[in-house]
């Protein structure tokens, strides 16, 4: 692994986005920085896939995460220092699917919370007493507010259509958790100041969305989102002009970590390496990682740090990516895809029509694979429920009733699942908190930061803010 005794400015436990990104800010500062990543590779949720048609014509794709919110700056400027195009998507809506109906998702709003109750879009979706209740909000009372979870905030402010119709299908395909289970600060940052500020959650929306950047609510990459964690490795390892280069490691399970009394450094062992590696810096990304980190006690030996990381369950996510020979999809029939509300005859939680998304995607698909050829993406996992494997014909299925076009199982020619288990588990008030907890005792202990999404928050963009602000004093 290294040389016997060899000590690192820096050693980044877990190679996900997050640790890539706070090893890239310590190597732009000239440190030696080691990389410990447990999987057989990098990039965590980031990853690619290539889909190869029995002809041997092929095209990478994103199987995992393929886009970034648009707030903040951090993805995007991260992404252009290291040579990548962010590219907006397409201007076509995505949908929503109900047990009765299906609509355009309104258009103004901020995770399916409407700016405008009586806009067409609004009306459409929730109907005229739907609409009726919800412009209710900007005359209840501050009282009247229940934040303790997101449904309870919404359901008390605009009424239990707008949250079966259109906040839970578009919150629940965002976190793959319940309304009751997201916190509202941590899925909607800012929301309840602007709340507060405005007196009504309609007007909080519109405040919010009137801070937003121009264009699209999120971003992507040219050639995937997966390409940021490819350039992230190259950089760690081969940044010019910044000192002798890092060290990206991939199948290095961390088995303890300790802080010596003599000189303070940090002592990680990796199992089979031998002897430890030493770093005056530790940042961990990996959760499953913090509750080893040992300080030293009073008479010499190792002593917990009490940065003990909450683990309640997270869902397993099946995601299903399939390229079709399907010219009626030309039409983008359901824009850049479908949210699906729970109670629905289909097994599928989300499609995203992929090449309607994204142009540069559709182009690169009719020159690999030819005209009338689309990639769609189907997400399949909800909190608590068992996700059992989709079959093929299943997906199919799911893809035809969603696009409202027939589809046969022949217009398959290339398909790829993925499988992410125990994904992050939904920001709940009381996670939260014991995140924040944990945080807190870490700052405590001198050259140690923790990032990561279970500390940052579910997205890229919360992620590489949060790793980049982690190590920035360290």
């Amino acid at each position: 692994m290294s040389a016997p005794g060899q000590v690192w400015d820096a050693v980044v436990v877990g190679g996900g986005v997050a640790g890539l990104t706070a090893a890239h800010g310590l190597r732009a500062r000239g440190l030696r920085v080691l990389v410990l990543e447990a999987g057989a590779r990098c990039g965590g949720p980031v990853r690619g896939g290539t889909l190869v048609r029995a002809d041997g014509a092929r095209l990478a794709v994103d199987v995992g995460a393929e886009s970034f919110a648009a707030r903040g700056t951090g993805v995007a400027a991260l992404a252009g220092s290291l040579g990548l195009h962010v590219v907006e998507p397409s201007g076509a809506s995505a949908w929503i699917r109900t047990a009765d109906d299906v609509f355009p998702i309104p258009a103004a709003g901020v995770l399916g919370i409407p700016g405008d109750p009586w806009a067409a879009d609004v009306r459409r979706a929730v109907g005229l007493r739907g609409a009726l209740r919800a412009s209710l909000d900007r005359w209840l009372p501050a009282g009247r507010t229940d934040a303790s979870d997101l449904g309870a905030l919404v359901r008390s402010r605009l009424g239990a259509r707008v949250v079966d119709r259109l906040v839970a299908p578009v919150a629940a395909g965002v976190h793959s958790a319940p309304l009751d289970a997201l916190d509202v600060d941590a899925v909607a940052p800012g929301l309840r100041a602007a709340l507060d500020r405005e007196g009504s959650l309609a007007g909080a929306v519109r405040s919010l969305r009137a801070l937003a950047p121009a264009g699209s609510a999120v971003r992507g990459v040219e050639g995937g989102v997966h390409g940021l964690v490819t350039a992230l490795v190259a950089a760690v390892e081969e940044t010019p002009g910044v000192g002798p280069a890092g060290t990206v490691r991939t199948g290095a399970h961390v088995s303890a970590v300790f802080r010596t009394r003599t000189d303070g450094a940090w002592s990680v062992l990796v199992d089979g390496a031998g002897d430890p590696v030493l770093a005056r810096r530790l940042v961990v990304a990996a959760p499953g990682v913090v509750d080893l980190v040992q300080d030293v006690g009073a008479d010499g030996g190792p002593t917990g740090v009490g940065v003990t990381p909450p683990r309640p369950a997270g869902t397993d996510v099946r995601l299903v990516t399939l390229l079709l020979d399907a010219p009626a999809l030309d039409a983008a029939p359901r824009g850049t895809g479908v949210l699906v509300a729970p109670g629905t005859d289909v097994g599928a939680k989300a499609l995203t029509h992929a090449t309607a998304k994204w142009p540069w995607l559709a182009e690169r698909v009719r020159s690999t694979f030819g005209a009338g050829r689309h990639v769609v993406r189907l997400s399949y996992g909800r909190l608590g429920v068992p996700t059992p494997e989709p079959t093929l014909a299943r997906a199919v299925a799911d893809a035809a009733t969603l696009l409202g076009t027939p589809l046969a199982p022949s217009a398959v020619e290339a398909h790829l699942s993925t499988r992410w288990d125990g994904t992050l588990p939904p920001p709940t008030p009381d996670y939260r908190r014991a995140v924040a907890d944990v945080a807190a005792r870490a700052d405590a202990v001198p050259g140690l930061a923790l990032t990561g999404g279970w500390v940052a928050g579910t997205g890229l963009a919360a992620v590489v803010g949060h790793a980049s602000a982690a190590v920035a004093e360290l």
